[in-house]
């Protein structure tokens, strides 16, 4: 019976926590006017 009610309390909180970060949005995202500089590896001598 313990384990029912723990289970219960664990699936109540984790419920609430989807739900608080779902109401809270994403952050806005923005994007970079500068492309990302990369290098690529030379042959190998």
């Amino acid at each position: 019976m313990r384990a029912l009610v723990a289970a219960a309390i664990g699936l109540a909180a984790a419920l609430a926590l989807v739900l608080t970060v779902t109401a809270a949005g994403a952050p806005p995202g923005e994007t970079s006017p500068k492309p990302l500089l990369t290098t690529v590896p030379g042959p190998k001598k």
